[in-house]
Parts: structure tokens; C-alpha cells; sequence
């Protein structure tokens, strides 16, 4: 009989159950639910405060950096506290934060609260992947794509959620009480059957990326950042080009997202046939096909397709890659994660303002032609990543 699976934190073998995976699901629900509760109360926040699109900009790009700053050393306080410890506290921390992003009455509240929110969120994220792997690992199946495209789903639930309410007249502080309290319970459901990992009293705060984990870091943020163009740019592409109306621009995201949701639900079976290997290959190069229609699309379906093709190409590959962050051995694996999904979000934070420094220079199309050759590192990278 073979020995247990070895913790990615720690030495003390793991036993797996199906509760844990449930927990997982819940807390990737969670973070999705969570933050795309946010979205929809921004209109009311400018209302609120009074201010100007610059000073907007400012306060959204607080909770950016609460989640960047969280992600750094969450990694840390994981491999020292468990990560059952910090997902268990960050959900509930985002739970709690939610109402007050509501009524917080000045941009200086507003902005703290919101870096808080977003630090939460960051915590949650590195810790709740470094679980999954845990507890993928001790399964001896792939799960990771099943998990990340239950993050995808509580952001459209999230979404949904709070546009119903607030369509129906409810008070923006009432419905993120009630997002909230859906949040608290999900959390205190999840509680006792997430999965312990090893903690380490001793052994470095920090460990700076090295080797291969710099490769992962750069290839996650170049998966990140063609989610964050697509999301802030394909309606202008598609209007510049001529192929919707104005009124109609959302539909290529639309379409992306569906797209990027199925392939995660899908992927973990997709993942077990083709290995992680081939899935960076195929993925990556379906997703910089994607890219290629779009760009060359004569009509309107051929760029829709596009936008289908990126999402399927797109949607296993972070997944593969936080896996292979949590089984290389240059540096410790909470560390490698944290590494992986920090630059992961700065990719996010920071790849739609860089495609729009291209785009003022050379062209939205030429900028997207760039992005499709920061995809091509992917596929022709998988051989070193996978290796």
C-alpha cells in the first residue's frame, strides 16, 4: 500500500475527505460572491462621497492594494497559523467589512475600508488555493479548475444577487447585510471540515521567488492580465471595429466569462486526460487564437467566437499553474503560491492600464496583438514549467 500523500506545508501525511473539498468550494464561493457584491454598489459610493472619476479611480485602486500587500504575507501566515486559521478569518473579515463599504461616509473611510476589504480577500485567496492543493494533492486527482470555477460562480451570483436587490429599491446598506450574513453563514458551514494543514513556528517570514517560480509568477500574470483587457477593453474593440453597436459592447465579455466558467468546471476531467503539460499547450494556444480572430474577425460572429476561444483557452491555466507552484521544490510551497497569485493580481491591477499606455501609442488592435504574444510564452514555456 502506498504511504499518504505528504503536506505541501509540513511533513505530517493528509487524509482527505469530501467535506474538505466542500469547504474549498465554499470558500472560493465566498471570495467570489464577496467582491462582486462590491461592483455593483460603486455607482452609489460616487453618489454618496460626491467625487470625480479620478478620485474614484484612487478608491478602487485601495482594495487593489489591500489585497496585493495581504497576498505577500499571507503565504507567511499560513505556513505559521494554518491556512484553515487564516481562510476561517478572512471570510469572515469580508463578511464584516461588506456593510461598511456601503455607508462609509468620506473617501478616507471608504478607501481604508475598502484596502481592508481587499486585504481580506487577498488572505482568502493565497490560503484557500493553498488548501485546495493540499487537498487536491491527497485526493491524487485534479480539482483545481473545479475550485477556481466555483470562484467564477459566486461572482456571478455575487453580481446578480445585489443588482436584484438594489433593482428592487433595497437600501445599499440592507442588501450588503444580507450579502453579508449569506457570506457568515458559508464560512461557519465551511469551519469545521476545512482541512488542518501543518504549521512551522520556525523557518523564514519571507522567501523571495526564485528559479522557476519567477517563470509561473510571470506566466500567471499574463493570464491575468488577458482576463483584465478583456474585461476593460473588448467592448471598445469591438465597437472601434465597427462590428456591434455601442449598447452591445458587453456582449463579447459576456460570452468570455460563460466560456471561462465552463472550462473551469470542466477542466479537472479535461486536465486528467491531457496532463498539465498539454493543457498549457492546448490551452495557451486556443487562447492566442482567440486573440487572433478577434483582431481579424470580418464579422461580428467570427469575433465572438473569439471571445468563446479565449475563455476556453484561458480558463486551466492558472489552475495548472498554482498546482505546479504547490509541487516545485526551490522554495517553500505557501511561499511559491502566495508568489504566483500576488503577481497573478497585479496583473489584474495593472494589465488594463498598460494595454491603455499601448493603445494610446500604437492602437488598441496593436496592443491586443502584444497581449497575444505575451499568451504565446505559455504554451512555449509548459515543457520548463511542467518539467
Amino acid at each position: 500500500m502506498s504511504a499518504a500523500p505528504q503536506s505541501l506545508t509540513g511533513a505530517e501525511p493528509v487524509v482527505e475527505k469530501p467535506e474538505h473539498r466542500l469547504a474549498v468550494r465554499l470558500a472560493f464561493l465566498v471570495a467570489g460572491f464577496g467582491v462582486a457584491c462590491w461592483a455593483p454598489l460603486v455607482p452609489f459610493a460616487r453618489q454618496r462621497l460626491g467625487v470625480d472619476e479620478g478620485a474614484l479611480g484612487v478608491l478602487l485602486l485601495c482594495l487593489g492594494l489591500g489585497s496585493v500587500v495581504a497576498m505577500v504575507v499571507a503565504g507567511m501566515l499560513s505556513t505559521r497559523f494554518g491556512t484553515r486559521l487564516v481562510m476561517v478569518c478572512s471570510g469572515f473579515g469580508m463578511a464584516a467589512l461588506l456593510p461598511l463599504l456601503a455607508f462609509a461616509g468620506s473617501p478616507w473611510t471608504l478607501g481604508l475600508a475598502l484596502a481592508a476589504f481587499g486585504a481580506c480577500l487577498g488572505s482568502l485567496d493565497v490560503a484557500m488555493n493553498i488548501n485546495a492543493l493540499e487537498v487536491e494533492r491527497a485526493a491524487g486527482k485534479p480539482l483545481m479548475s473545479g475550485f477556481h470555477g466555483l470562484y467564477s460562480v459566486g461572482g456571478f451570483i455575487g453580481a446578480a444577487f445585489m443588482t436584484l436587490l438594489l433593482s428592487m429599491d433595497f437600501e445599499p446598506l440592507h442588501a450588503t447585510l444580507l450579502g453579508a450574513a449569506l457570506m457568515a453563514l458559508a464560512v461557519v458551514v465551511a469551519w469545521p471540515y476545512v482541512l488542518e494543514t501543518a504549521r512551522s513556528s520556525s523557518g523564514p517570514l519571507f522567501v523571495m521567488p526564485r528559479g522557476l517560480v519567477w517563470l509561473m509568477a510571470l506566466l500567471a500574470a499574463v493570464t491575468f492580465l488577458a482576463e483584465g483587457a478583456v474585461l476593460d477593453w473588448s467592448a471598445l474593440l469591438l465597437t472601434e471595429a465597427k462590428l456591434v453597436a455601442p449598447a452591445q459592447g458587453g456582449i463579447g465579455f459576456m460570452l468570455f466569462s460563460i466560456a471561462m466558467t465552463a472550462g473551469r468546471l470542466t477542466g479537472d476531467a479535461v486536465v486528467a486526460r491531457l496532463g498539465d503539460r498539454r493543457t498549457l499547450v492546448v490551452g495557451g494556444v486556443v487562447a492566442v487564437l482567440g486573440v487572433a480572430a478577434l483582431l481579424l474577425a470580418p464579422v461580428r460572429a467570427v469575433a465572438f467566437a473569439g471571445f468563446v476561444l479565449i475563455g476556453l483557452g484561458a480558463s486551466n491555466l492558472v489552475p495548472v499553474l498554482f498546482r505546479r507552484a504547490g509541487q516545485q521544490t526551490v522554495m517553500p510551497a505557501a511561499f511559491a503560491v502566495s508568489a504566483v497569485t500576488t503577481a497573478g493580481y497585479a496583473g489584474v491591477l495593472l494589465g488594463p492600464a498598460l494595454i491603455g499606455f499601448l493603445a494610446a501609442g500604437v492602437g488598441l488592435s496593436t496592443a491586443f496583438w502584444l497581449l497575444a504574444a505575451l499568451l504565446a510564452l505559455v504554451p512555449l514555456s509548459a515543457v520548463k514549467v511542467t518539467r
